[in-house]
Order: C-alpha cells, then sequence, then structure tokens
C-alpha cells in the first residue's frame, strides 16, 4: 500500500504561482512513477504532468506547457508541481497519483495508476 496527501492548494488570482506538494508513505518512493492529474466541475479527470522514479523523464499536457514543472524529492518522499502564471481554467481538484516504475504504458493514462491522493483545491480568480 502507498497513501499519498496531496496539499499546497488555494486561492489565487491570475498570473500568480502555487506550489503543489504530495508526500507519499507505506513503500519505497523511488520505485513508483508519479504523476498529477486535475478534474474540473463538470468535466473528467485530466492528465497534468508525470515524472519518472530518478526524475530524469517528464512528461505535461500541452496546456501547461512552459508554466507548470513536476520534481520530486526521493529522500523526502514528495512529488511538487510548481504552477506559474495561472489562468482561470487551471481551476481543479488536482490528484496526486502513482504507479510501479515497471509499468510501460503511457504516463498519461489515469487507470495505469493504482495510488491516489484525495486531492487538493486550487482555484484561479480572474
Amino acid at each position: 500500500q502507498v497513501q499519498l496527501v496531496e496539499s499546497g492548494g488555494g486561492l489565487v488570482q491570475a498570473g500568480g504561482s502555487l506550489r503543489l506538494s504530495c508526500e507519499a508513505s507505506g513503500r519505497t518512493f523511488s520505485n513508483y512513477y508519479m504523476a498529477w492529474f486535475r478534474q474540473a466541475p463538470g468535466k473528467e479527470r485530466e492528465f497534468v504532468a508525470a515524472i519518472s522514479w530518478s526524475g530524469g523523464n517528464t512528461g505535461y499536457v500541452d496546456s501547461v506547457k512552459g508554466r507548470f514543472t513536476i520534481s520530486r524529492d526521493n529522500a523526502k518522499n514528495t512529488v511538487y508541481l510548481q504552477m506559474n502564471s495561472l489562468k482561470p481554467e487551471d481551476t481543479a481538484v488536482y490528484y496526486c497519483a502513482s504507479r510501479p516504475r515497471s509499468s510501460s504504458l503511457s504516463y498519461a493514462l489515469d487507470y495505469t495508476y493504482n495510488y491516489w491522493g484525495q486531492g487538493t483545491q486550487v482555484t484561479v480568480s480572474s
């Protein structure tokens, strides 16, 4: 079992920044590929960013490229999402997820992740 706890959400004005954190516990953190997803009201859950177990490979949805940065600190069992130049359309509940690093499936597919956090709300006002 892996437990994931997100933090860092909140209310921010458009153009502002937030940093989300996701702390993992339960198993060896470095064995897991980590990702952030988000879900806005009335919409399906959407992939945002992912990072390999070593941090050497990352991927982003096009809408956040150049604005968001995913990173991880395996010594602290934590993955981060730095969000800059926030827009109202970034408003959503953001979820942290993990899957075994051995998976060969696309990191953007939510059903390939077997552990999820409870989510943290991000609201961007215009």
